[in-house]
């Protein structure tokens, strides 16, 4: 699904669940995916790693064409700048990259300095 979202798609987020510790991180990408679940951790399938998920109230409704929830997963891809520091993001970011300390359940994670220019030691 889209990577670019309104906070109208994310009414029903109850919780943000973290497998990684985002504060070393300078950006995660964020995308909406469908899920057959609201809570847990949804499944996989790019390349890279899932860095965290969003988890939903009771009261979300699946989608009625799918029966499919719509849930947030944080995920970095191989040749993101965690995993190479002097590579294609060295400075910049993709377009759905925010910053992880910004990210809030029912809240679009926003775009900062720090996740679109470069780590915090080559701002400084």
């Amino acid at each position: 699904m889209s990577s670019l979202l309104t906070p109208g798609d994310l009414t029903h987020e109850d919780k943000v669940v973290w497998l990684e510790d985002p504060e070393d991180l300078d950006y995660v990408r964020q995308a909406l995916d469908k899920t057959p679940r609201r809570r847990g951790k949804p499944r996989y399938h790019r390349d890279g790693r899932m860095i965290g998920f969003t988890e939903l109230s009771d009261t979300a409704e699946a989608d009625p064409d799918s029966g499919l929830q719509k849930r947030r997963v944080f995920y970095l891809l191989p040749h993101d700048r965690d995993a190479e520091p002097n590579g294609l993001y060295r400075e910049g970011a993709p377009g759905e990259a925010v910053d992880p300390r910004t990210i809030q359940p029912r809240q679009v994670g926003k775009k900062t300095a720090r996740s679109q220019r470069g780590s915090a030691t080559t701002l400084a």
